[in-house]
């Protein structure tokens, strides 16, 4: 778990997951199971969330493909009276029951469907990309009025609870993440219709400041009095439709509203050469591919030559869609882009040449990919998102789920309504939990703050009630698309609390997505507690489980639903696990950190010996608290380590966090997975800890931005932060803080000297071995003894400043 102090997220190597063909390829890792396991805790390292466009550049790169016909099934099937019953014709009788809203055949409470066909004329004319907004969304929302009389065997009704429209917005949307703020700017998004009347109704009465949600409650209140709130809701309706779901909202929607974004772009600003205008009616035909059928990041740019050696690129000045588009809080791409190697024959460029041309906008691809970030962070353990990105007279279906991101092959909107028609269709009849939003996790007020509410039947406690503390500044988040998104919640529980008793610090609730086919962190701390039964290193320096919870919605079934390839590699499940509440070892500094940071590890070395490999070492890792009057340090989070008798290869995953990651660890060799992870690279990391926390906190509070080293370690892929880390530890001696005592310091060099040494020697034996070598290349697959374990911690536990730290330590 990851310390409140730092707002950012950590540095994620590119994903293991293998692309459907055409797109780009980053090489999975040898015996990884699906996705790079990563520490991800955006509460980990300082980052702040403008910086994040890399990683989420990284992991839209890598979306699976699916056919458009598959992904509007799935949508349909999850719309449907009996979701859990395959209907194979379900898409079919669909196409067909919508062809009269196609072609202007059905009115709805005074709107009549001909209005979609005026509106998608005035969609082709010539104009600047925000002029295409209007056209676009009166098409769209008099499509949902109509759509509402089609009646289809199997389908569900529209949900009056959820009362789906397309609004403007084009408008800043700001969201906190912990001590950060992000700004996204999408064009238009999908939202309740009472979210979207909710800022023009405040406008027009006055009020100001922070609205609540205005979603209408419970269906199950809300169907009481069908009748008179279905004709209220629809004069309601027709009165936004008619101005203000084209207008830019007079203040900004909450993110925790919104239910899909759409953004669009053209591929030239005022095009319409090349768009064919809607034909005179509509009938059900086979899928026709667009051109590209898929998209891929930086589509719009690939046409453009990089200038040579010898041009000097023009300046480009920035177009009206640039001003309305861009991401404004994405700061200047980080030097470090993924070092991934592609293929030749790939279609995508590698991202360094693509974002010369322009580093101030995002693909439309990426720019999405962070709205999602956005939705995810707004709401407790999300399962998935749709957002639509619309580049001319085509829309792409992009599907996102902690497993990964799937886009939908592209549909011509004019040329092949009813599929754009069917995908209204379908969404309209989409519950909360369809959009998905977590039906387990009710929003709650309490004592005017949101909290979450989660209650389920326990075997042996009867019913668990937890309280979410969802507002809490304690709050830890997490910001991105996929890995296991761990979220870090103050929590209480009168179950537990009856069993228990009441801590004096309470309990947090860790929520995360673990990878399905890996030993769950529960069934590791069991074998952890084991071993703490006969080992005073590892007794009380370990995390108390009090309770947890698997859920059973793998998301590998809509990818098998979609006939991706390979729907199981890397498939996650949702956990919930409670534990006393643990401070962060960034509290600490000088004798009092050393002393909890060398608990850490012994404990760690104890367990390793035992067959419990942790194997991600970072700040948010190492913990305490106090138990007669000292400080006990605790080795945290075991959702990556993994055990000696695991069915499989283990050592060569790429687990860890990058900045605190072993530099073996950190090449390109290893992020392939041909480097094994031991014990001396966790131990490394240890090291590279201390130092982090020393120097950049003073007293327990984060340095400002200005006075802190090493931020730049966060922002870059594995090999580039090795690069970093190499020339750090060159002029070592020219990061000492003013802020530091002198042991402290005498200490870290000493460490790194030990590790300097080590590593200096490692090489020599090896090139040893490679020159005696008779043609083979003098590489071994490295074994540990356990006896060499404690040899290379006894070269650290030697030296002057550790011995005088360990003599004075206020534990001993």
């Amino acid at each position: 778990m990851s310390p409140a102090g730092e707002t950012g997220t950590s540095s994620t190597p590119p994903r293991a997951n293998a692309p459907a063909d055409g797109a780009s390829k980053i090489e999975s890792t040898p015996n990884s199971r699906g996705a790079a396991v990563v520490s991800e805790n955006i509460g980990l390292v300082g980052v702040q969330v403008k910086e994040v466009r890399p990683w989420i550049q990284r992991d839209i790169e890598q979306a699976k493909q699916c056919k458009a016909d598959a992904m509007l099934q799935a949508l349909l099937q999850r719309a449907s009276c009996a979701p859990e019953t395959k209907q194979p014709e379900l898409l079919q009788r669909c196409l067909k029951a919508v062809l009269p809203v196609c072609n202007g055949q059905v009115s709805a409470g005074g709107i009549d469907s001909s209005g979609v066909e005026t509106a998608l004329k005035k969609y082709i004319r010539p104009g600047v990309e925000n002029k295409f907004y209007g056209p676009f969304i009166e098409a769209t929302n008099i499509a949902l009025a109509c759509l509402e009389e089609i009646r289809v065997d199997g389908m569900g009704a529209p949900v009056p609870t959820v009362d789906m429209i397309c609004q403007q917005n084009d408008m800043p949307m700001y969201q906190t993440h912990q001590t950060e703020t992000s700004l996204r700017k999408p064009d238009l998004v999908l939202l309740p219709l009472n979210s979207a009347c909710a800022p023009f109704e405040d406008e027009k009465s006055g009020k100001k400041g922070k609205r609540k949600g205005k979603w209408k409650g419970k269906q199950n209140d809300a169907e009481k009095d069908n009748v008179k709130d279905d004709k209220k809701d629809d004069q309601k309706r027709k009165a936004h439709m008619v101005k203000n779901a084209m207008e830019k909202p007079p203040a900004p929607i909450p993110w925790k509203d919104v239910l899909a974004c759409i953004e669009f772009k053209r591929k030239t600003p005022g095009r319409t050469k090349g768009i064919n205008p809607p034909p005179a009616s509509y009938t059900v035909t086979d899928y026709a591919p667009t051109k590209p059928e898929y998209l891929p990041v930086d589509h719009l740019k690939v046409r453009v030559r990089p200038p040579g050696p010898s041009q000097t690129p023009a300046t480009q000045p920035a177009s009206d869609t640039a001003l309305l588009s861009s991401d404004l809080t994405a700061a200047r791409p980080s030097k470090g882009r993924s070092s991934s190697k592609r293929k030749a024959t790939d279609t995508l460029e590698s991202a360094a040449k693509k974002t010369r041309t322009n580093t101030d906008e995002p693909d439309v691809t990426v720019q999405t990919g962070l709205y999602a970030a956005e939705m995810f962070a707004a709401n407790l353990a999300v399962n998935y998102l749709i957002n639509l990105i619309v580049v001319d007279d085509v829309i792409w279906i992009w599907y996102y789920d902690r497993q990964g991101t799937i886009q939908s092959s592209g549909i011509n909107f004019l040329q092949d309504l009813p599929r754009f028609m069917v995908l209204l269709y379908a969404l309209q009849r989409f519950k909360v939990e369809d959009w998905g939003r977590n039906k387990h996790f009710l929003p709650v007020q309490v004592e005017g703050n949101q909290c979450h509410e989660f209650k389920i039947k326990d075997e042996k406690l009867g019913e668990v009630d937890l309280l979410l503390h969802t507002s809490h500044d304690e709050r830890v988040t997490h910001y991105g698309l996929q890995g296991r998104a761990t979220n870090v919640v103050p929590v209480t529980s009168a179950a537990l609390a009856k069993k228990y008793g009441n801590f004096q610090d309470g309990m947090v609730a860790k929520i995360f997505w673990g990878e399905a086919d890996r030993t769950s962190e529960p069934e590791i701390l069991k074998r952890v507690e084991e071993i703490a039964k006969v080992h005073a290193t590892v007794q009380d320096h370990i995390p108390q489980l009090l309770w947890h919870h698997t859920f059973t919605n793998p998301t590998s079934a809509i990818r098998e639903a979609l006939g991706v390839p390979d729907p199981t590699t890397g498939s996650r499940v949702l956990y919930i696990l409670v534990f006393r509440k643990l401070k962060p070892i960034t509290e600490l500094q000088g004798k009092e950190l050393f002393d909890v940071w060398y608990q850490c590890i012994l404990c760690h070395i104890t367990l390793w010996k035992e067959g419990v490999y942790h194997r991600d070492v970072s700040p948010g890792n190492l913990m305490w608290y106090w138990k007669d009057g000292k400080l006990i340090g605790v080795l945290n989070d075991y959702d990556l380590s993994s055990l000696a008798n695991d069915p499989g290869p283990r050592g060569n995953e790429r687990t860890g966090t990058v900045p605190f990651m072993a530099l073996d660890l950190l090449t390109a060799k290893a992020q392939r997975g041909e480097v094994k992870h031991i014990y001396r690279h966790d131990l490394e990391s240890f090291m590279w800890v201390f130092a982090w926390i020393s120097l950049r906190y003073e007293n327990g509070a984060l340095l400002p931005a200005e006075s802190r080293p090493l931020d730049d370690w966060v922002t870059l892929d594995a090999v580039a932060c090795r690069k970093e880390k190499l020339d750090f530890l060159d002029v070592l001696e020219d990061f000492k803080p003013s802020h530091m005592e002198s042991l402290i310091w005498r200490f870290i060099v000493s460490c790194f000297d030990v590790l300097d040494t080590e590593a200096f020697n490692r090489r020599k034996r090896q090139r040893k071995s490679l020159i005696k070598a008779d043609g083979s290349d003098g590489q071994t697959n490295e074994e540990e003894p356990v006896s060499d374990m404690y040899d290379l911690l006894g070269k650290f536990t030697g030296t002057m400043p550790w011995v005088k730290l360990s003599n004075y330590s206020p534990s001993q």
